[in-house]
């Protein structure tokens, strides 16, 4: 099907931001422009979800031009998917802004810079062509570095100048491999690509010479973006000191631009040498989720404890994406939508905390006791809590007995283990930060401030995850239908090409 509705996502709140920039001299007016581009740009991927969900692949040639010689924008099922599962989180990280005590917050560039992360974001997930993604994710690391370096966190500086510049070499990784592969075969159109990959590998003479070297650069560029040990060195540092609304989305959305990615590469890019990839992601994602649970156990701040967190949760979606049976890709499905809930929700928890401490920090040594006066909000981080380490009713449990379900069908058992002792893992990390903050009673003196940032967010957030808990099946039959569509590259190929 090809229609202009893939193009909203992306020229919503890119226009958003560009008219948001015009009007700084009225906050007001800009903060309500700028959520409003935000809702009407969700809105609009909804409808390009349940467009593709009912009706087919969308693709719109920019300029006319019929791919593979233009730039291809196509929502299929598993970008549609990212797009709405990323919007509607940046929604709830919007209303979070709008009611935070940040002193960022109130700068003419913070909303507009919001809404070009936004586009980064969103259009990573809808380019069918690879070096457009390369300048997708160049605007999303501009946005996420600035943000960052604005914050009211004294680190916050330092902490981008290192995410940019281990993101600018993860760039140049990425850049090399879109050359490699345009001199190999001569198209960056994925669609094109693949098909050409296809085809050369069922000759004798296999792929080209830098066919290899792309794909390994490729690879590491992803591992980068989704934070994968051992390229997970900028990531605690830089959740830490950026804006609790920025963090919230980093460590929850952006992060998953490593996930689409590799479900790209094993689907789609690089077919014949998927199950070398697979088991290397299975080794990563088990190392992961063991690792990323030690260092979130062991650490000494509450956003630094859900940073590591990441690096375990993403490695259990790695290890559903490497098992590559549609069960495991289905669940890694789940997994992807249920963690960007539940991270972005306790990272705004953790802030709000923070906000009512007597020093604006997340450390533990300054927010223990603080949420002897705070009930309503410990029940929300119990549950997220709950909905992280994979307890029911939430949706984390959802997920995470889909991709049990998924490693006994595939006979995956050493790996099972493993991600069951992270899962326990999980549990104690998350109990021991809720029993400090809201059971251990709080230094002589010490009291919660009587204000600090809005809960609407996390709440709508949490709200979100008991839903999905008690009411799995829409997402769980979006799932299944994403990986058999994953199942199948052919028809990418021939929706984007029109074969």
């Amino acid at each position: 099907m090809n229609t202009h509705l893939v193009l909203l996502p992306i020229l919503i709140p890119l226009t958003g931001a560009a008219v948001g920039l015009l009007l700084w001299r009225a906050p007001r007016v800009q903060r309500a422009w700028s959520f409003g581009a935000l809702l009407t740009s969700a809105t609009a991927s909804a409808a390009l979800l349940w467009a593709v969900w009912t009706r087919g692949p969308v693709v719109f040639q920019l300029g006319g031009w019929a791919a593979p010689f233009g730039i291809s924008l196509v929502g299929d099922l598993l970008g549609a998917t990212m797009v709405i599962m990323a919007q509607g989180v940046l929604v709830a990280g919007m209303i979070y802004a709008l009611g935070c005590r940040d002193k960022c917050a109130t700068y003419p560039a913070f909303f507009p810079l919001f809404l070009t992360l936004t586009t980064g974001l969103t259009g990573t997930f809808l380019t069918g062509d690879i070096f457009t993604l390369f300048v997708f994710a160049e605007l999303l690391v501009s946005s996420g570095a600035v943000l960052t370096a604005i914050s009211d966190d004294r680190t916050g500086a330092e902490a981008a100048y290192k995410y940019f510049f281990i993101s600018l070499f993860a760039g140049i990784f990425l850049l090399s491999a879109v050359g490699g592969l345009y001199v190999s075969y001569g198209t960056l159109n994925m669609a094109d690509l693949a098909a050409r990959i296809l085809s050369l590998s069922k000759d004798a003479g296999g792929a080209p010479p830098l066919h290899y070297m792309a794909m390994v650069l490729m690879f590491v560029f992803f591992m980068v973006k989704s934070a994968v040990a051992p390229f997970h060195f900028w990531q605690p540092d830089f959740h830490t000191a950026a804006p609790t609304a920025v963090s919230a989305m980093l460590s929850s959305v952006v992060v998953k631009v490593g996930v689409y990615g590799f479900l790209r590469m094993t689907t789609l890019l690089f077919v014949p040498q998927a199950a070398t990839l697979r088991g290397l992601l299975v080794v990563l994602g088990v190392g992961g989720v063991i690792f990323g649970g030690l260092a979130a156990l062991g650490t000494h701040n509450a956003k630094r404890m859900l940073a590591y967190s990441t690096l375990a949760q993403i490695g259990f979606i790695l290890v559903g994406i490497g098992w590559g049976t549609p069960v495991a890709l289905a669940a890694a499905i789940v997994l992807t939508v249920n963690h960007s809930l539940i991270k972005a929700a306790l990272l705004m928890l953790a802030g709000a905390t923070a906000s009512r401490a007597p020093i604006k920090s997340a450390a533990f040594a300054n927010i223990t006791g603080l949420g002897k006066s705070l009930p309503g909000m410990g029940a929300l981080f119990l549950l997220g809590g709950l909905a992280l380490a994979g307890i029911p009713p939430t949706n984390g449990f959802i997920g995470k007995l889909a991709l049990f379900r998924g490693g006994v069908l595939a006979g995956q058992y050493p790996a099972l283990a493993a991600i069951g002792v992270a899962s326990i893992i999980t549990l104690v990390y998350v109990v021991r930060a809720f029993q400090l903050i809201w059971w251990t009673p709080p230094a002589e003196g010490v009291k919660a401030k009587p204000g600090g940032d809005n809960l609407l967010a996390p709440a709508l957030l949490i709200g979100l995850c008991l839903l999905l808990g008690f009411w799995a099946e829409p997402l769980l039959r979006l799932a299944n239908d994403v990986a058999a569509w994953l199942g199948d590259p052919g028809l990418y190929i021939a929706a984007v090409l029109g074969r």
